[in-house]
């Protein structure tokens, strides 16, 4: 996906076109259709992760529909818009479920009592969790106001800054609290090995 990206990439820019940005409803979407997890699972008891389906399905599904939607704008346009906006914002908070810069947003507004089992919750004190997801909405917020005005030129420059804001974060958290909020290894994996850790002590 992202050699076409690049590719894409240089073909805009030779031509005078947009650049090719990865949409994140699509792009999550896409994801969750590669993961494969079992079907049948006790009430309650979460589905297991087995692997991931590689597959090109998604991808070329969406961006041939993309491109046809072009030649069916005389029909489209009898849809409401209200409606359009209803399925966006549908698709975006569906695939927000699983993100764990979503799941501490919510800690946010959760009692200690109902909050579940996150395997960070163990490991890190809610305070630093909390500090942490604000550092990512305030630079979510810079981003998107930025977006919107006239500077948004300069928007690929400022997520390369965001990379600077990353480094500057090891000052301010522990490598420990890093290990658990901002790592690339999934929830449910390091809940695993977190759980045989316990069983053997």
């Amino acid at each position: 996906d992202l050699f076409w990206v690049g590719i894409l990439m240089a073909v805009c820019s030779f031509m005078g076109l947009p650049w090719y940005v990865a949409a994140t409803v699509i792009s999550i979407a896409h994801i969750d259709s590669l993961k494969m997890e079992t079907e049948t699972s006790a009430p309650g008891e979460q589905p297991q992760f087995l692997g991931v389906r590689e597959q090109r399905v998604t991808g070329i599904i969406v961006f041939v529909l993309t491109g046809i939607s072009v030649f069916l704008a005389p029909i489209l346009k009898y849809i409401p818009m209200p409606v359009l906006y209803g399925v966006f914002l549908y698709m975006g908070v569906a695939s927000l479920n699983g993100i764990q810069f979503w799941d501490r947003c919510k800690l946010f507004l959760m009692p200690a009592k109902h909050q579940p089992d996150y395997v960070f919750l163990r490991h890190v004190p809610l305070r630093r969790i909390h500090l942490f997801t604000l550092v990512q909405i305030i630079c979510l917020a810079v981003l998107w106001i930025l977006k919107s005005t006239v500077a948004a030129i300069i928007f690929p420059v400022m997520i390369l800054a965001l990379i600077l804001v990353r480094r500057l974060l090891d000052f301010v958290f522990s490598q420990h609290d890093l290990a658990w909020i901002d790592n690339i290894i999934p929830e449910k994996e390091k809940k695993k090995e977190d759980d045989k850790k316990k069983k053997k002590k």
